[in-house]
């Protein structure tokens, strides 16, 4: 694959991972004031502060692919949606909770994917800053994921 096609591809994803964000910095006021475990929101506002160096990072890594025309991200759009609904119609704290971090966990899943792949496109094409800056959001991605995981399962002990 030529690299320029490649360049192309790399400007495209962040570009929808760039709008993403603005879905995740949408839903995020919602999320954190649904939540009711005091460990729980103190991981929210921490992921919140991941959430703004990440599109700090994906705003420069676009800079440097040359742009992309904004076609939004209907994914995640998606995924807020029905993060709502999971919200809703919780029947209790404990259950929001757990639904919380159950959608939560599925968009930092996302956030892995797309981190990863653009790190792989990056370095192919030799976009050193990009690579490390896919590189470092990705591992902020992967122990947050790990935190909501020790989160839930503490809640679910005590639920017991």
């Amino acid at each position: 694959m030529a690299t320029e096609t490649l360049r192309v591809l790399v400007a495209q994803g962040l570009q929808a991972m760039r709008a993403g964000g603005q879905v995740a910095m949408k839903a995020t006021a919602d999320i954190e004031n649904d939540a009711r475990n005091p460990e729980l929101v103190s991981a929210l506002q921490i992921g919140n502060q991941s959430s703004e160096q990440w599109t700090s990072r994906i705003q420069a890594a676009l800079a440097e692919a040359g742009g992309a025309p904004d076609e939004g991200n209907p994914i995640l759009e998606a995924h807020y949606q029905v993060s709502q609904k999971i919200r809703q119609s919780a029947p209790d704290d404990t259950s929001r909770d757990l639904g919380i971090i159950a959608s939560g966990q599925l968009a930092l899943h996302y956030w892995i994917s797309a981190f990863g792949t653009m790190h792989s496109y990056a370095s192919a094409i030799g976009m050193k800053q990009v690579e490390e800056s896919m590189q470092a959001s990705l591992e902020e991605a992967r122990q947050g994921d790990q935190h909501m995981t020790q989160i839930a399962q503490k809640i679910l002990r005590a639920s017991a």
